[in-house]
């Protein structure tokens, strides 16, 4: 049986670059789960790469489906925007392991879905000046920026990741993106690969993990 890891961490922790690195890496054989989003896609994104892209009423035709996993909704300054993990055929643990992106209520929500020994979180922190510095790069590349955004994405992760949420999710480790994305890359892959070594195929929930500021 596989098992499905999932990073987390708040905006700007550098979630999508670590993502890339560690799909890229043949010898960790990870297959990729791409999330659903209705919102506006940014200038550099690509359909079925960030997220595969849906207008309210193809969301909404899945939703009546039954084909949606998890989702959730935030309320934006351009209106709500939903984000969802669907049943799509991605996601075939007894043939693999996989990696994806998601929330903190996603990842509990996946929990229950596949059974928490199938799922491994691997959550991702930084200082906040470094993704307050990473989130203005982002946003000052975009035709059309939206500061306002940004800073209520800021302040809803303070929330959604408080401590004693991530406690409730049984978080115990972290991983620390301060320095460099190298080092950071081989702590996940070095987590990964003990995480292989159970007997049970399970991870053993008391590995840790974490990359040293410079």
């Amino acid at each position: 049986m596989g098992t499905l890891y999932v990073l987390m961490g708040k905006s700007s922790v550098g979630k999508d670059a670590l993502y890339r690195n560690l799909r890229g890496d043949a010898a960790l054989a990870l297959r990729p789960v791409t999330s659903y989003t209705t919102r506006p896609r940014r200038d550099g994104e690509q359909e079925g790469v960030q997220y595969y892209f849906r207008t309210v009423a193809e969301y909404e035709a899945m939703q009546a489906a039954g084909q949606i996993i998890e989702e959730r909704t935030y309320h934006t300054i351009a209106g709500p925007w939903h984000y969802y993990t669907a049943d799509d055929g991605q996601i075939r643990l007894d043939d693999g392991d996989y990696l994806m992106i998601a929330t903190l209520e996603a990842y509990r929500a996946l929990r229950t879905h596949f059974g928490e020994a199938r799922v491994c979180p691997l959550y991702i922190e930084t200082t906040d000046r470094i993704r307050l510095e990473r989130a203005m790069r982002r946003e000052n590349r975009q035709d059309i920026p939206h500061y306002d955004e940004m800073c209520r994405r800021y302040l809803a992760d303070e929330a959604d990741y408080a401590e004693d949420r991530l406690r409730e999710a049984g978080i115990t480790q972290r991983f620390d993106n301060n320095g460099t994305i190298e080092e950071t890359i081989e702590a996940l892959s070095s987590y990964i690969r003990a995480s292989r070594g159970g007997e049970d195929g399970s991870h053993p929930a008391a590995l840790t993990a974490s990359v040293e500021e410079d």
